[in-house]
């Protein structure tokens, strides 16, 4: 009996031991906060941010969080009393999570949370009305794995059109600026890059949260890789005019918000007899993609010849290559075009001047031609990327499998860099291997190209080198940057399209050396080279509405002269009496008009006529002795 009985005990105990082993580990305690606002009273209310807080909650429901406290349409009470009970949620969790979508702002460099009774009259409004996001991150401070707080808050806020500045000096930005954390294990995700406003979307929910409820949550998977995911998602669907960006940072340990899905022993030793053969090429190519050159990709060919990942691979090469000679066909362009105004600028013989100009034109026609391969290669490139993304998205939810390469790419340009045979491996990424296989690789970095909002900010500043643009290169394409570009077109002949900025527009604006737009001054100034110089007017002389020097009428004074003159000779002549010696009687002597002499006879005195004058006879004007007879000529 005993060793029956012993043999018994023996598989109880392990069974118990086995049922030990298929229980998840203490699980950590996750909780969050979402805050939709839709209904602002003082603005246009928004549309998506009530929906997008709906699914945003639901999601993290779905995935087991221990606490989700779901609000909306919160005024700055509500608000306040929400982060204060969170705070308490959060002191003891493992993973605190904060969404918020609605209205945000950024005032001297620092963000601010917009609830729903916010008026915001004046600029310092913020202060009292809003919440800074360091109220937010205070709330979540206590957790001690991972602290998460995602603004979908970067739309164009209505409320800095109508705010009254106080101080001119006082920063009031678009979007929500970057930010750096200085707390350990903290994420902040931005819908859109800083600086820059995200997009509501056609649907029922923005762009950004129904990523965010695809991607989030996967079992298992890094939170860094999830918001690369998202990024990856939000650029498709918004023709890359969206990029979402995360800032902060985190250990070199998976920090997902769901773990991975627990398997039995039993059942992994039926379902995974090895394991996966592809893991260590994907470790492998991932951190080639990482460094970003010719040599990393061209080592990982060498060591993987065959399979997925080195398909991916040859066509990273071709796009690094495509990218290579556009560059070299842009500033071989730019060079001839250069030449070319040179050329004209001196007055070169006339058959200098067509073979630069047809040289020019040439350069032209490659650059285009080059930038259309390019455009190809990146878009075959994303293509790849977006696959494997899926590909071991799939592998991820279905458990390992092995991946094969079902596309072959075909030979490209980058294929005859194969010719210089790199070394079997770089030894340095080898050794790298093990301290770089925990680590994750941020997804965000895979696609091509630099962010929109930077390539609009170099087409504005470029557009202003050319003369073409006055306003600030803020990274807004506004309607004057619209303008602008198409004042650049009717003066440079180009047909640009006006509605964006691209990567093409940058390109054709960089080829031109000197200023297109004519230089355009305000009245009282004239063109003088490269700047405004005042008009100044001699004496005499006025500026007139043509912005020219007029002289003044001298006719203007002398017709006042005539005027004074033609009222002085009708004004009646006063006669004052005088004593005539030798009669003995008054008589009259003119005081205007005439000679201002006068002449009496018997019929008494009148005034001498114009041209005429009195011969005294021998006599004396000054006691009118004498006769006084009057002479005229």
């Amino acid at each position: 009996m005993k060793p029956f009985r012993s043999l018994k005990l023996h598989q109880i105990f392990v069974a118990a031991a086995l049922l030990l082993m298929c229980q998840p580990a203490l699980a950590d305690k996750r909780v969050a906060l979402v805050i939709g606002n839709s209904a602002y009273r003082n603005v246009a209310q928004l549309q998506n941010p009530v929906n997008d807080g709906a699914v945003i909650a639901a999601t993290l429901k779905q995935a087991g969080f221990d606490v989700v406290d779901s609000r909306h349409d919160l005024p700055a009470a509500d608000t306040r009393r929400a982060l204060r009970d969170f705070a308490d949620q959060a002191r003891d969790a493992d993973i605190a999570v904060v969404y918020y979508a609605g209205h945000g702002m950024e005032v001297d460099g620092s963000n601010y949370l917009i609830p729903v009774d916010a008026k915001l009259e004046r600029d310092t409004d913020v202060y009292d009305e809003a919440f800074s996001l360091d109220r937010v991150l205070l709330a979540i401070e206590p957790a001690k794995r991972l602290r998460l707080v995602i603004l979908d808050a970067c739309r164009d806020n209505p409320f800095t059109k109508s705010m009254k500045r106080t101080l001119a000096s006082r920063a009031i930005g678009q979007g929500l600026p970057k930010i750096a954390p200085t707390t350990p294990n903290m994420l902040i995700a931005y819908a859109a890059q800083a600086g820059s406003t995200a997009a509501d979307g056609d649907s029922r929910n923005s762009p950004f949260a129904t990523a965010l409820s695809r991607h989030l949550t996967t079992p298992g998977l890094d939170v860094r890789r999830a918001f690369g995911f998202v990024r990856d998602e939000v650029l498709k669907t918004t023709s890359n005019r969206q990029e979402p960006f995360v800032y902060g940072s985190l250990g070199g340990e998976d920090v997902p918000l769901v773990p991975a899905r627990a398997t039995p022993p039993a059942a992994a030793s039926n379902s995974q007899p090895g394991p996966n053969p592809q893991a260590e090429a994907r470790r492998d190519y991932e951190l080639a993609l990482q460094v970003g050159n010719k040599d990393a990709l061209n080592a990982f060919i060498a060591q993987y010849q065959d399979g997925f990942y080195a398909n991916l691979a040859r066509i990273q090469l071709a796009k690094i290559a495509a990218e290579e000679t556009r560059l070299a066909a842009t500033e071989k362009a730019r060079l001839a075009e250069q030449e070319r105004v040179r050329l004209a600028a001196e007055g070169a013989q006339k058959a200098q001047q067509l073979k630069a100009e047809a040289d020019a034109k040439a350069a032209e026609r490659a650059r285009v031609a080059a930038e259309q391969a390019k455009q190809v290669a990146q878009d075959k490139a994303a293509e790849a990327e977006r696959k494997r993304v899926a590909t071991e998205t799939r592998a991820n939810d279905k458990g390992p499998e092995i991946i094969v390469a079902t596309d072959n790419p075909g030979p490209t340009s980058a294929d005859t860099s194969q010719g210089d045979k790199a070394p079997q491996a770089d030894k340095a990424s080898q050794a790298d291997k093990g301290s770089q296989a925990g680590k994750t690789v941020n997804v965000a970095a895979l696609s091509a190209g630099p962010p929109p909002a930077e390539v609009t900010k170099s087409v504005q500043a470029e557009l202003r080198r050319v003369g073409c643009l006055t306003g600030a290169a803020d990274g807004e394409w506004n309607t004057a940057s619209q303008r602008s570009l198409s004042l650049f077109n009717r003066h440079a002949g180009t047909k640009l399209d006006a509605k964006v900025a691209s990567l093409d527009t940058l390109d054709a604006i960089k080829l031109k050396p000197s200023r297109v737009c004519p230089l355009v001054c305000e009245h009282g100034f004239k063109a003088d080279g490269e700047r405004c110089s005042k008009i100044t007017c001699a004496e005499g002389s006025f500026l007139n509405d043509d912005n020219e020097c007029e002289k003044r009428r001298a006719n203007k004074p002398v017709a006042k002269r005539d005027a004074d003159d033609r009222r002085e000779r009708q004004r009646p002549v006063r006669v004052r009496p005088q004593l005539l010696p030798e009669a003995g009687v008054a008589r009259p002597r003119a005081s205007a008009g005439g000679s201002g002499q006068i002449v009496c006879d018997g019929t008494g005195c009148r005034p001498v006529r114009s041209g005429c004058h009195i011969d005294y006879q021998g006599g004396s004007p000054r006691n009118g002795t004498g006769g006084n007879e009057e002479v005229c000529n």
